[in-house]
């Protein structure tokens, strides 16, 4: 008789440090040396570029204790960045006709740097979506060194990572280049051990996996969606990303969650108290004090009061399927998904961007009127009105 064999054991979690968010084994948080600059660096992170690992945006941030990043694609809404860049005394960092030499502004610099992170292409789209960055005045930057970014790929031998622009764009308007050598270090530290680890792999490079399940969608097409209206319920969520690192990587928790039946104007309202340690920038991306989010809600009274407003019929109507996936790790109600942003593409034939952007593609110039505070109600509002012009 053959042995009966005891199936294996799941492989444990890989232990993450919850600042820089990278294994334990790769963190180079004890290579930071933050530096004080009296220049504000505001970076605008794509958000595609937020889980990379090999990105520099997070590392920059931690090290210039007089900066600010924020995630996003479009910021058109965003109170802060918008506040910031009418300021006088903004100014964006990036290559393009008319752009100004650092040097030339050391006797009267600005008091904040706008940055865009991420790939040339998503950059150029940050730029596209947010036309308010390209009315501010441009820095342009001619590196007096290559690049030591070697585990990427960059179009030119001009082009740096974020961090070093930063570092080279501050030590340049401050006159004091040395001052700013220190925040490299942590960057030198990463790229070596990203090649160190790429010296040691013998088998495939690994690919990212998907997180969880996919939702289940059915057909988006207008006349779908015009074929159920009274099980339409419109859906929001956003999360508490700061301890992504906690248990599965990546992994965020649900915090905020917002739905309407359009059919009735029937809402729903939840904020849920956090699991893990909020994410120092959760409050500004989400409009909301830390004291509400800290005060929210249990997550099993909240999914217990979502679920008692839902019909075993209804259709959510989101943008993407990431609510659905922060629904599915909190163990919440599953129903059929209606991708409104893969709809809204379909009939602009093109990408629409973000919900808000969406609103005014469809013939909308203002924005709807939110039902509640915070960046989840407008975009909820945003979203019941992309439903309604496509159906209409």
């Amino acid at each position: 008789m053959s042995p009966v064999l005891a199936p294996p054991r799941p492989a444990a979690p890989r232990a993450r440090c919850l600042r820089c968010r990278r294994a334990a084994r790769a963190c180079w948080c004890r290579h930071l040396r933050p530096v004080e600059s009296a220049v504000r660096a505001c970076i605008l992170q794509h958000v595609r570029e937020r889980d990379v690992a090999i990105g520099t945006a997070r590392m920059a941030h931690l090290s210039l204790p007089n900066s600010e990043l924020h995630l996003g694609v479009s910021f058109v809404d965003h109170a802060r960045v918008r506040a910031l860049a009418a300021e006088e005394g903004t100014a964006l960092l990036f290559p393009g006709e008319g752009a100004t030499e650092p040097a030339e502004l050391r006797a009267r610099p600005p008091r904040t740097v706008i940055v865009v992170d991420g790939t040339w292409s998503q950059a150029r789209k940050l730029l596209r979506l947010n036309p308010f960055l390209l009315e501010l005045p441009r820095i342009g930057l001619a590196p007096a060194r290559p690049s030591n970014y070697r585990i990427r790929r960059e179009p030119s031998a001009e082009c740096v990572s974020t961090i070093e622009a930063l570092v080279h764009l501050l030590g340049a308007l401050e006159g004091a280049p040395e001052r700013f050598e220190p925040v490299l270090e942590a960057f030198d530290r990463m790229v070596d051990l990203q090649l160190e680890e790429r010296s040691r792999r013998t088998g495939p490079p690994r690919r990212l996996e998907r997180r969880s399940p996919p939702a289940p969608r059915v057909d988006v097409t207008v006349a779908a969606l015009r074929a159920r209206p009274d099980d339409v319920v419109a859906l929001y969520g956003e999360a508490n990303a700061w301890a992504e690192g906690s248990g599965v990587a990546g992994e965020d928790e649900l915090v905020r969650l917002v739905a309407e039946r359009v059919a009735t104007g029937e809402r729903f309202e939840a904020v849920l108290a956090p699991r893990r340690p909020l994410g120092p920038g959760v409050p500004a991306h989400l409009e909301l004090p830390a004291e509400r989010l800290l005060a929210g809600e249990p997550v099993a009274a909240a999914l217990a009061r979502l679920e008692a407003f839902l019909r075993p019929s209804d259709l959510f109507c989101a943008w993407g399927p990431y609510v659905m996936r922060l629904l599915a790790a909190e163990g919440g109600p599953r129903r059929d998904l209606a991708d409104l942003r893969l709809a809204c593409s379909r009939v602009l034939r093109r990408r629409p961007g973000g919900v808000e952007q969406a609103v005014r593609l469809l013939g909308r110039a203002e924005l709807p009127p939110a039902f509640t505070d915070g960046r989840a109600g407008r975009r909820l509002a945003c979203l019941v009105e992309v439903y309604r012009r496509l159906v209409a």
